[in-house]
């Protein structure tokens, strides 16, 4: 069986071709700069063979296009024809309270995708742009939509609640969503197979820190709380986004600044977070060079970060009643020694140790970091959220067909 799986953005395509029958990737890539100059595509196929086309990529259907055209193609492809295609995997980036779980796209479907469209207005549109795309080009081959906000469907209404008129939920459906689900999922599941425990009986904090960040309290294998909420912007400090922010502290911007939401909305998303405090850069690689130059703004935006990541493993630790384990993925998370270190100090009180050594070899691998004796483990676990939206297509088309 042989899946397709795509994310779709705004100006670009990521893509990954998945034998299901051995779970290897056949070729991914990107198409990118969609409707603009120097649009390309670039193809990496599984035994090395690489290809990158220029070219005027209009729309995403072109672009889409121009990706099923390498893919079949004699001298750089991976399948004979189209029809070795099974199914299409889709990343939605939001499913509302409507998809609790990941769906076989209808018309109905589709239907109620428009509608919750406006929950994510700069993502599910693009993703929307996906479906509509192969819709045209491939009718007869099946599409399945998952869901970064399903797995989060879990949570109890207490915890996804906000302190706002409840006839402003029912109308507009504002609550806490969550997002990174698929990731959350993922490497909390494989943590478990690692350690050989059953996931029903853990409690688990995972941390997906990138460029975007996010925290999820996992208990039996339920996700009961996650740090991001109706919009990817809160929880973590991320790379250009805010996260937590006293709502007072943005009136009084909006009010003094003379801005109006527009421009607040791309304070908060653009030009906040690590690349505001420290005045450098978005990327913690650059913001660490900084600090260990000495730049205090640098150093500050870090401690900040650290601090922020351990107020939520207590705060999730507490809502648990207790961790067994907690779990860095991410780019941040996978491959900075520095960020899992100063999270991790000073964190006996929760009976957190780290072997520093193991800390340090733990680059973008699997890896328990946490010494013997430490009451929590805590690991490393690159994630893989483009194998489990395969997985989930697979599911799906498989009952299906039955």
């Amino acid at each position: 069986m042989k899946i397709l799986i795509i994310n779709s953005g705004s100006s670009s395509i990521k893509y990954q071709l998945f034998d299901m029958v051995e779970t290897k990737v056949l070729a991914k890539g990107i198409v990118e700069k969609i409707g603009m100059q120097g649009s390309f595509l670039k193809n990496m196929r599984n035994d090395g063979d690489e290809l990158k086309l220029t070219g005027e990529i209009v729309d995403h259907q072109a672009g889409i296009e121009y990706m099923l055209g390498v893919l079949i193609s004699q001298k750089h492809g991976s399948l004979q024809s189209l029809k070795e295609l099974s199914a299409i995997g889709h990343r939605v980036v939001h499913g509302g309270e409507t998809f609790k779980r990941s769906i076989l796209i209808n018309e109905k479907v589709i239907k109620k995708l428009e509608e919750v469209a406006e929950l994510a207005p700069l993502h599910n549109p693009p993703n929307l742009k996906g479906i509509f795309a192969f819709k045209e080009l491939l009718p007869e081959i099946p599409q399945v939509g998952v869901f970064d906000t399903s797995f989060h469907q879990t949570m109890p209404e207490f915890a996804y609640m906000y302190a706002i008129p409840y006839t402003l939920y029912k109308k507009y459906g504002l609550r806490r969503y969550g997002f990174h689900g698929t990731s959350h999922r993922f490497v909390a599941k494989r943590s478990c197979a690692i350690l050989n425990v059953d996931q029903k009986n853990q409690k688990i904090i995972t941390c997906h820190l990138g460029n975007g960040a996010s925290i999820t309290a996992i208990k039996n294998g339920k996700s009961v709380d996650t740090s991001m909420g109706l919009t990817p912007v809160e929880g973590m400090i991320m790379g250009t986004r805010s996260g937590d922010l006293d709502l007072g502290v943005l009136t009084f911007i909006m009010n003094k600044e003379e801005i109006g939401v527009q421009a607040a909305n791309t304070l908060i998303n653009k030009h906040s977070g690590m690349l505001g405090v420290s005045g450098v850069s978005s990327d913690m690689r650059e913001v660490q060079k900084a600090a260990a130059e000495g730049n205090e703004r640098a150093k500050l935006a870090i401690r900040m970060y650290s601090y922020r990541i351990k107020k939520y493993l207590g705060a999730y630790s507490a809502a648990m009643g207790g961790v067994d384990m907690i779990v860095f993925t991410g780019g941040i998370g996978e491959n900075d020694t520095i960020t899992r270190k100063n999270t991790c100090s000073n964190m006996g009180y929760l009976g957190i140790k780290i072997d520093e050594e193991k800390n340090k070899s733990a680059q973008g691998r699997e890896e328990i970091i946490s010494t013997k004796d430490s009451k929590v483990k805590v690991l490393v676990v690159p994630t893989n959220e483009e194998l489990v939206i395969a997985q989930d297509t697979m599911e799906i088309i498989t009952k299906m067909n039955k």
